[in-house]
């Protein structure tokens, strides 16, 4: 009689491979989609009245901005002078032993830029994107208003977009053009890496993969 066994190992065999197959070619498919829907949003400007533009804080340094946090900065000063929103709000927390949070630090130069004191509100609570936008999603619903222009760089929009529809805002996004992370391909491309893994370790886990602070915000 003739041992099936070796003939039903090679078929096991060949499932597993193409089960192994299949996954994988479902993981690049998911992480490709991703990565060009990060890429595919970065593109779009979707500037129109709202309530209030959000910067995204980065690093600062004794209350100077950083060259990422300050293009942030003068795009929303942009915005709000073409009449986009009667407010911008800064964010951003501060790392121990700094005499100013990221959120101040904003704020403090949108003022010295001319932008009345009135018009800029910092909200200095949390250590990353997705906690920054809870808490502007909390001082939203204490002050009444609903809808959100989100300023950060390109490749972050998405992701950010994601988190502040999640936290409670009625949320678009009008990215940055100019700054360190759009002068050349090899930065966009790193930069979009970075997004890919953070936005699925989101959509995961429901937690931020960045600290704010630390200037990837």
């Amino acid at each position: 009689m003739r041992d099936l066994a070796p003939v039903e190992r090679g078929r096991r065999g060949r499932w597993v491979v193409r089960l192994l197959v299949g996954g994988l070619l479902i993981g690049v498919m998911i992480i490709g989609g991703t990565a060009f829907r990060i890429w595919q949003v970065a593109r779009v400007d979707n500037r129109q009245p709202v309530d209030a533009v959000v910067v995204l804080g980065a690093a600062q340094y004794d209350g100077d901005p950083s060259s990422i946090f300050a293009s942030r900065l003068r795009h929303a000063e942009t915005l709000y002078e073409d009449g986009l929103a009667p407010r911008i709000v800064t964010t951003g927390g501060g790392r121990p032993g700094d005499v100013y949070t990221e959120a101040e630090a904003g704020r403090r130069f949108l003022i010295d830029r001319g932008v009345p004191p009135q018009a800029v509100i910092a909200v200095g609570e949390g250590s990353d994107t997705l906690l920054s936008l809870q808490a502007v999603a909390a001082r939203a619903k204490q002050d009444g208003w609903h809808t959100a222009a989100i300023v950060s760089d390109p490749w972050h929009s998405l992701r950010a977009r994601i988190m502040a529809r999640d936290s409670g805002l009625q949320a678009e996004t009008s990215p940055t053009r100019s700054g360190p992370v759009v002068q050349t391909r090899e930065t966009q491309l790193r930069y979009i890496i970075r997004e890919t893994g953070a936005l699925l370790y989101y959509r995961l886990t429901h937690a931020s993969a960045d600290t704010q602070t630390s200037g990837l915000g």
